[in-house]
């Protein structure tokens, strides 16, 4: 087989595996139930699950991004699906005598699992892509954006077969463990890097300059270089909008007085989320990745501060165009590091800009407090 054709096979296997990454963001249809049978009704304590497995994906994605460069990324890849399926698969089991332990399965385990996974096929397949840089990052995190569409229906029918919200979210877990373990098996099976000194057919690589004769960085290296946390303290700031509206989707709509058409707020997201990684990554390529970050910066602020004053269903168009434009720092981050970083040890240069640390855990936990008190008072 040619390369040229043999390059669509991992593409193809990356975007399975993102799909089922993608129930990292339908946490809202689980955060009541969990709240309530877990919890005891604090959607403070059920929010950080989700916000640990967030920041675990920092931390999966660094280690994964070490490995694969020894092991290869199929192993890690497959390795991470095992941890993810293992920790949902525990996480059926938590009982109210003891929350914590959602913690550590759907959070720290499941994270890690992710993350192993996430970073280490997005750098498997920008290699096979060096000439559609942009555009292959943004078609595969868009698997992972779409995937909170494929899951959203199918999650809300598990939750209502299995007894409803507040019963039915634990034996969810059980089969999302299943589906994870068999998809990051058989597709992890499919992601492999190119040939060294691998350059598509009709591409010619852009000429490197003397001062940046040392194009692929070491981890070593990226940490002593500014740009690096120029990087990091954007991503961080960029992504604060699209992830409170992910995790809080439908409580917001909620609280907003729309119960009955709540989930609606969980699709259009993902959906716009989805659509947003693929369009942005496509503009990357053509406008550049910092021109394309300064106007996702500016439309996302302009945006937030028009959430507190939605009425109605125009809530809805806000958290569409919200996350159409999170999709595209999904997309470009990755990309705009492989540009600076080079595309060797992008798996681990990469997952330290995730805006999953310190500020996501701070700011998840802040907003789950303020609406708790309205929340905790409505019929969930």
């Amino acid at each position: 087989m040619k390369l040229k054709s043999k390059r669509v096979i991992p593409v193809i296997a990356a975007i399975a595996i993102q799909l089922c990454l993608g129930t990292a963001y339908v946490w809202s249809i689980f955060q009541s139930g969990i709240a309530n049978s877990i919890f005891g009704g604090d959607n403070a304590a059920a929010g950080l699950s989700f916000s640990l497995l967030l920041a675990m994906l920092a931390v999966g994605g660094t280690l994964g991004g070490k490995l694969q460069v020894r092991f290869g990324p199929r192993i890690i890849v497959i390795s991470g699906g095992i941890v993810l399926a293992l920790g949902f698969f525990l996480a059926s089991f938590v009982t109210a005598s003891a929350p914590w332990l959602l913690w550590m399965t759907y959070g720290i385990m499941g994270g890690i699992g992710m993350g192993l996974t996430y970073s280490t096929t997005i750098a498997c397949v920008q290699k096979w892509y060096p000439d559609k840089r942009g555009f292959i990052t943004g078609l595969i995190v868009a698997a992972l954006g779409f995937g909170g569409v494929v899951f959203t229906p199918a999650i809300e029918f598990l939750i209502e077969y299995f007894g409803g919200i507040g019963v039915g979210e634990l034996k969810t877990f059980m089969v999302l463990s299943l589906i994870f373990i068999v998809v990051c098996t058989i597709g992890g099976f499919f992601i492999v890097n190119p040939p060294n000194g691998y350059i598509p057919e009709g591409y010619t690589p852009p000429v490197v300059n003397s001062a940046n004769a040392n194009y692929d960085y070491t981890p070593g290296q990226v940490l002593r270089m500014p740009q690096f946390y120029i990087v990091i303290i954007a991503m961080m700031l960029a992504c604060m909008g699209g992830l409170m509206m992910i995790g809080f989707a439908k409580p917001i709509a909620i609280a907003k007085g729309m119960a009955s058409t709540a989930t609606v707020g969980v699709l259009i997201i993902s959906m716009c989320n989805s659509f947003g990684r693929l369009f942005w990554g496509w503009v990357s390529d053509k406008l550049g990745r910092k021109q394309t970050i300064i106007i996702l910066l500016a439309g996302t602020a302009l945006l937030s501060l028009s959430v507190n004053m939605a009425i109605s269903y125009f809530i809805y168009i806000l958290i569409g165009l919200i996350g159409f434009l999170y999709g595209g720092f999904l997309s470009t981050f990755p990309s705009l590091t492989a540009d600076l970083f080079g595309s060797k040890y992008m798996a681990t240069n990469f997952p330290p800009i995730l805006p999953d640390i310190i500020k996501i855990l701070q700011q998840r936990i802040s907003t789950l407090c303020s609406l708790h008190l309205s929340l905790h008072q409505l019929p969930l």
